[in-house]
């Protein structure tokens, strides 16, 4: 989503899994829009052209219009297009298949800064004040994005190169409709929300470096032919199409804010979609190694998969005395998610896998019968325990003891188990001051991180991502920022450091007992993938940040000289 005409950004750190749900263990990202204000009429209109190191130029254009109806009502409509150049070259080549000797040249694709990106959308929203009490926003938003190329460089040539055999673009469009609703009863304050959103993404994706090991290694070459049996080029490439609904309700209900007692209630129920087809392609194959159904296919994916969430949630805060104050809350949650359809070979290419496999005519349309059909849900609940001291009305101190969750799922392989639900304890002490009359800011916490059940997410056969559960592990940390404000001048600066481990072996085969010894269900060999003490992928021990800004004024503009450095260590 193109960030623009927003009022601001809340970063909510750790587990926020009382207020807001699943998935949201790391913490909850919230964007909030400026809404339509009847006070007056008045707008902006933004630009900028920038330049990509190594690359092409890119280019901007933002503008917005808040326009009065009444004296309660206004509209507000906002716009976008963003251009971003591109900065890898994709450089001449050529392959030999080694079973069949056909030579693939990329000659039609060689292009310079061949990964560029156009977004282009734009959002209108609706205030109207029915009264003192109550507020009606209606808003509808979307957005198109169209790539080109592929945005990695590859190992053996030079810096931001690649080579690529097949056309590779993404057409990415959505829109989503959304309702708020402001009110109150009494001295109670009601929400309700909702929003639909309908997004479709097509895909063009290079599969020729698989295809050429999967010759050089294995001899596949030998198993592409066509009706004559003669033998046709590997190369693969993959056409994609990828369908999302969602769709969101939330109610809830907040007491009065200057009571000692205050409370957030509320219900919420949401339900995704994602359909699910891509079309691996080898051109000219004999029909009986295609996929029925597809022109070209010498595998198809073409699946369902529906999530379904629905929670309970209530956050009671009590101030104990003037200066400390208590917050407890608990979500209680069910989750039902599904997955059906098909996914594989033809059964002219493999006897066990694919239509070989299957079970039952087609659910899904497009597909030519069904070999995965498979639900998983659980119902649990999360906690959330806060105390907040405040020394003076510049500085406090807080500890919190909060948990999260992502709810289990179906992988894409039918042939696999569904992954459970992971789970997050977090355990956090920190600080929040200002000083100096404010011009001066100290913030800091430390914390230690419970990680149960990880879902760990990994490319398995067949090139299809599977999840697993791979045990357990902690995390200490500490994290602060500091920053200075004064006339025009502001620095910033900030750092974390994570030592994040597991704490059971990670099994080929997951187990309760984490015994790498023990066998599969079905006798399978097991083996010790990572053991316990192994420091977490993905996951950076340092971090750092700094910025310098200097604001002044140039006749009557104003203007202002900013530089900002970003750090990140290694991570595995």
């Amino acid at each position: 989503v193109h960030v623009y005409d927003i009022a601001r950004v809340e970063a909510l750190a750790g587990p926020q899994g009382t207020l807001y749900g699943a998935s949201s263990e790391a913490g909850t990202i919230r964007l909030i829009t400026n809404k339509p204000d009847s006070g007056s009429f008045y707008g902006a209109v933004d630009g900028e052209v920038n330049l990509t190191a190594r690359g092409d130029p890119g280019y901007s254009f933002e503008s917005f219009i808040n326009a009065p109806l009444s004296d309660s009502a206004a509209i507000r409509a906002v716009g976008w297009y963003v251009h971003d150049g591109g900065y890898i070259d994709n450089i001449p080549g050529s392959r030999t298949y080694p079973t069949s000797g056909i030579v693939h040249n990329n000659a039609a694709l060689v292009e310079n800064n061949y990964n560029d990106v156009d977004t282009y959308g734009g959002r209108i929203a609706l205030g109207i004040d029915l009264d003192d009490s109550w507020t009606i926003t209606p808003s509808v938003m979307g957005q198109v994005q169209k790539s080109h190329g592929s945005f990695a460089q590859e190992s053996g040539l030079p810096k931001l190169q690649t080579q690529q055999f097949n056309p590779e673009s993404s057409k990415d469009r959505w829109v989503q409709a959304a309702l708020t609703i402001n009110g109150q009863i009494g001295n109670w304050d009601l929400t309700y929300a909702s929003s639909y959103l309908k997004r479709k993404v097509n895909t063009q994706s290079d599969y020729s470096d698989y295809a050429y090991f999967y010759d050089t290694l294995a001899g596949y070459g030998a198993y592409f032919y066509d009706n004559n049996d003669n033998l046709v080029s590997p190369n693969q490439y993959i056409i994609g199409i990828d369908r999302f609904t969602k769709q969101s309700h939330e109610f809830r209900i907040a007491s009065p804010s200057d009571k000692r007692v205050r409370l957030i209630a509320g219900l919420f129920y949401q339900r995704q979609a994602h359909n699910i087809e891509q079309n691996y392609i080898i051109d000219n194959i004999a029909d009986s190694l295609t996929v029925t159904g597809t022109d070209s296919n010498i595998w198809l994916t073409k699946q369902l998969r529906v999530d379904r969430d629905y929670a309970a949630f209530g956050e009671v805060t009590f101030d104990v005395t003037e200066k400390l104050k208590l917050t407890g809350g608990i979500r209680v949650y069910r989750y039902k998610n599904s997955l059906q359809g098909f996914f594989g070979y033809s059964a002219g290419y493999s006897s066990r896998t694919g239509e070989a496999a299957c079970f039952g005519p087609a659910i899904i349309s497009g597909s030519p019968c069904t070999n995965v059909d498979k639900t998983t849900a659980d119902t649990d609940f999360t906690h959330k325990l806060n105390a907040t001291y405040e020394i003076d009305e510049n500085k406090l101190i807080y500890a919190t003891w909060s948990s999260g969750f992502r709810p289990g799922g179906v992988n894409r392989r039918g042939t696999l188990p569904p992954y459970n639900p992971d789970t997050l304890d977090n355990y956090e002490i920190g600080w929040k001051t200002t000083w100096a009359d404010r011009a001066f800011r100290w913030n800091g916490a430390i914390y230690q991180l419970n990680w149960s059940s990880i879902q760990l997410s990994f490319l398995g056969a067949n090139g299809l991502s599977e999840v697993r559960n791979a045990g357990d592990a902690r995390i200490r940390g500490i994290e602060t920022d500091i920053g200075y404000h004064s006339g025009g001048l502001t620095l910033n600066a900030g750092m974390s450091y994570n030592d994040a481990k597991l704490t059971t072996p990670f099994c080929l085969i997951a187990n309760a007992a984490f015994d790498c010894t023990l066998p599969g269900p079905q006798g399978q060999v097991n083996s010790l993938l990572a053991p316990s003490g192994s420091r977490l992928p993905v996951t950076a021990k340092f971090k750092g940040n700094a910025l310098a800004r200097y604001e002044f004024p140039v006749g009557s503009w104003d203007a202002h000289f900013q530089t900002a450095v970003n750090y990140e260590g290694k991570r595995l």
